[in-house]
């Protein structure tokens, strides 16, 4: 008899669990809790992504040996080969990315689980030379050749000049936008949309 009560209570604390559990489940769908989908909209989407401001994805770092030289403007200098010289071993940072405070709200299109997007194209935001590892190698002053007052400096602006073309030329840009595209996808993604595309 009192193991058929212990059965009996057993069987009624399982029932009220399973009653409890089902309840539960339909509460929280009637809630709109749980797995209901998230309904984004444009202005926040895009003020989420704007926050990412300047999305800086891409460096390089280019060395170049640049040689810069002034001949003579005196005629007797030219004949005997006067003339400024600087060599330079430069090294160069140059970064690329995309600027998303360029974003518009029209550049955003939001389907349900589908999102496109309409990215500003790359651009260089950032050249420059590393101090510390560019150095000046070698430096002439002719005696007949004109003031040398910013010889290093122009050198140094050619050098940068010639690094940042290397860089456009070597795929600097399609490579900024690669990866801007990657790491937006991996954003929306986070937020729940399914279908990223690019326009």
């Amino acid at each position: 008899m009192q193991k058929l009560g212990r059965a009996l209570i057993v069987t009624v604390v399982i029932v009220l669990f399973a009653v409890g559990l089902i309840c539960g489940l339909v509460v929280a769908r009637l809630t709109g809790s749980g797995s209901a989908p998230r309904i984004h909209s444009t202005p926040a989407i895009l003020k989420q992504v704007q926050a990412l401001s300047e999305l800086v994805t891409v460096k390089y770092v280019i060395e170049k040996v640049e040689v810069y030289e002034v001949p003579s403007e005196n005629v007797v200098g030219r004949m005997i080969g006067s003339q400024n010289r600087m060599l330079l071993l430069a090294h160069g940072v140059v970064k690329a990315g995309i600027d998303l405070n360029r974003l518009r709200a029209d550049d955003l299109e939001i389907d349900g689980k589908r999102i496109a997007i309409k990215l500003p194209r790359p651009q260089i935001t950032d050249a420059y030379l590393d101090e510390k590892e560019t150095k000046a190698i070698d430096r002439e002053t002719g005696l007949l050749a004109p003031p040398a007052t910013d010889l290093e400096q122009t050198t140094r602006r050619n050098a940068l000049h010639s690094i940042t073309v290397a860089a456009r030329q070597s795929g600097i840009l399609a490579e900024a936008d690669e990866r801007a595209r990657d790491q937006l996808t991996r954003l929306f993604k986070q937020l729940g949309f399914e279908t990223v595309e690019f326009r």
